[in-house]
Order: C-alpha cells, then sequence, then structure tokens
C-alpha cells in the first residue's frame, strides 16, 4: 500500500495490543454469555465476535496513524461501526417479529441493544480505555438480568 508505512511492534505494542482485544473478548463474553443463557440467536460467539471486531476496527486506524495524524479518521470509524452493527440489530428484531391478533408482535430489541453495546464495548476496549470497558459490560450485564427479574413485577 501506497503511503503507509510498516507499522512495527515493540514487546510494549504486543502486549497492549493482546490486552485491549483480550478485554474485547472479555466484555462481549459477559454480554454474550447472559444472552446464551436465555437462549437467544445473538449469543455468546455473536457478543465476542462484535466486539472483537469493534476493538480491531479501531486498533487498526491507530496502528496504521490515521487516528493520530486526524482525530476525525477514528470518530467515522466509531461512526461506521455503531451504524454497521445496527444492521446486525435490525435483522434480530426483523428475524423475531411475528404477527399476533392485533398486528405485528416486535420483538428481539433487547437482543438487538446487546449487539449495540457489545460493538460499543469494544470500540472502548480497542481505544484502550479498559476501566471504562469492563464497568459498562458490568453495568450491561446487571441491567440484563436484574431488570428483566423486574419486568416480571410489572
Amino acid at each position: 500500500m501506497a503511503g503507509i508505512e510498516p507499522y512495527t511492534f515493540s514487546l510494549n505494542d504486543w502486549l497492549q495490543t493482546f490486552l485491549r482485544l483480550g478485554i474485547a473478548v472479555l466484555v462481549g463474553t459477559v454480554i454474550g454469555l447472559e444472552r446464551e443463557i436465555k437462549h437467544k440467536p445473538a449469543g455468546l460467539r455473536t457478543h465476542i465476535l462484535v466486539s472483537l471486531g469493534s476493538a480491531l476496527f479501531v486498533l487498526t486506524s491507530i496502528q496504521i496513524g490515521d487516528a493520530l495524524r486526524s482525530g476525525d479518521a477514528l470518530s467515522r470509524i466509531i461512526q461506521g461501526i455503531a451504524a454497521g452493527v445496527g444492521f446486525i440489530g435490525g435483522g434480530e428484531i426483523l428475524r423475531e417479529s411475528k404477527p399476533d391478533s392485533e398486528g405485528m408482535r416486535v420483538r428481539g430489541l433487547t437482543s438487538a441493544a446487546a449487539i449495540w453495546i457489545s460493538a460499543a464495548l469494544g470500540v472502548a476496549a480497542g481505544c484502550g480505555l479498559w476501566q471504562l470497558s469492563l464497568t459498562a459490560a458490568a453495568i450491561a450485564f446487571i441491567v440484563l438480568k436484574l431488570f428483566k427479574k423486574l419486568e416480571t413485577f410489572t
């Protein structure tokens, strides 16, 4: 590729990359495991891959230097991830939608939101914001588990 200099890795770079991708897998696992336990179509592997892929897009931008030369480049990548993952979520909602006696019954919104949060967690992990990523994963897990129980009381 003309114009792009090869990126050389030091040991610290390898460790940082491994840590960021590892955290992306971890936070995707937290959300995906909850969805898997609920027997949702978008389960463990889907959420791990969405989170890992998001981190990979961010790290690619950072490592080729575009994000460092232009803060706008990283912003555009994150916007693209959010929009692209929205299509996956939209597919989940359409797949789960079934007609009922009153018209169309929409299902899958929580699964779509879980896929979306997995992407955001991966972006945070890819940017090296591991505290943010882990904290948000814990909060999302609590929302998925605890708030489901609260919904049954309403």
